[in-house]
């Protein structure tokens, strides 16, 4: 049995590993790799079927007060135009979606509390609109009691991305007063007021190792969170990580993989990330284990305002057009849109 094989099978049986243990899962032959991929996809399509999930995705406000090393929306990026979505204007975006066949709804922002009442009202808006529709929020790190009434109004899910298992690397993500530790705390919190949980990590950040990804794994495994989203690390030019090379597709593929396998209940998106750095980025997602799309519903005039990174892909796929031409393509390799579902 080779290496890749024996660290694959450990995983799979829930052996009690380091993160040495799975280093051998990084570096694959071309014809492990293939299997890898060919055995997620399988199973993806035996726990969830052929069809792909939509979520519409709003990004809130670009307004944040973290000042993160990697991410474009730095409270220190003077170069961004800020913004706080009208709600009126929010609405509006939603009806149009839920017209579409959405029956979920991402609001995603920066750390901005000054919008929490906002998010809050919002939320029960949308509820008390459209009962069938599953409200997710990915709104950083908040106290205990404002995740509550959050979950109170209304809504079910919420994603918040680990980044690294490793406070050490996570140090050299973020600045003082952040801490692995905290954000931990979320995640518990999270879970106790009764939402679906999402985790993930940035591919190929600055100063990251194989060694902290096979963390990341063994972390995913502990926890089990309901959605893992992981997308390569693409840098923004404004920031102190300007400069830094992009992740690898073909190893967040691998990953996807992995995940898949470990965790094979899990949301995995097919992230924008992905379709940045490659034209069929999405494609070889979905080929890895991914079984959801999010397009983005946000308002035109804002989209090129939330700006994590250079470069970010805009598919056009949120309208009736728009869905209807996915689910073209993802027919073409034997997928299909799963609309009006949750």
């Amino acid at each position: 049995m080779s290496d890749f094989s024996a660290a694959l099978e450990s995983l799979l049986r829930g052996d009690d590993l380091t993160p040495g243990d799975l280093l051998p899962l990084f570096t694959p032959s071309a014809g492990d790799a293939a299997g890898l991929h060919d055995a997620a996809r399988s199973l993806t399509v035996v726990r969830h079927g052929a069809g792909v999930k939509i979520r519409g995705l709003m990004e809130i406000t670009n307004c944040c007060r973290n000042n993160c090393y990697y991410c474009g929306l730095r409270a220190a990026n003077t170069a961004v135009s800020r913004y706080a979505i009208d709600p009126d204007e929010a609405m509006r975006c939603v009806r149009t979606a839920y017209s579409a066949g959405f029956r979920t709804i991402v609001m995603q922002g920066g750390e901005n509390p000054a919008s929490d009442g906002m998010i809050e009202r919002l939320v029960a808006q949308i509820k008390d609109e459209f009962p069938d529709c599953v409200v997710t929020l990915s709104l950083g790190e908040r106290p205990r009691q404002v995740y509550a009434r959050w979950r109170a109004a209304g809504a079910a899910r919420y994603l918040l991305r680990h980044e690294t298992a490793v406070e050490s690397h996570y140090r050299m993500l973020h600045p003082e007063p952040m801490t692995l530790e905290a954000r931990l705390e979320c995640l518990e919190s999270l879970r106790a007021e009764g939402y679906e949980i999402g985790m993930g990590m940035m591919v190929g950040s600055p100063s990251q190792t194989t060694a902290d990804l096979a963390a990341d794994l063994l972390l995913l495994r502990r926890i089990r969170p309901d959605m893992v989203g992981m997308g390569p690390f693409i840098p923004h030019a404004d920031t102190p990580f300007g400069r830094y090379p992009a992740g690898d597709v073909g190893l967040t593929c691998r990953l996807i993989s992995i995940v898949r396998l470990m965790l094979p209940e899990a949301n995995i998106p097919a992230t924008t990330a992905m379709a940045t750095l490659a034209p069929d980025g999405r494609r070889r997602a979905l080929d890895s284990g991914a079984n959801v799309l999010m397009p983005n519903i946000t308002p035109m005039r804002h989209r090129g305002d939330y700006a994590l990174y250079n470069g970010k892909a805009s598919t056009g796929t949120e309208g009736d057009e728009g869905l209807r031409a996915l689910d073209a393509e993802l027919r073409g390799y034997g997928r299909h849109l799963l609309l009006n579902k949750p």
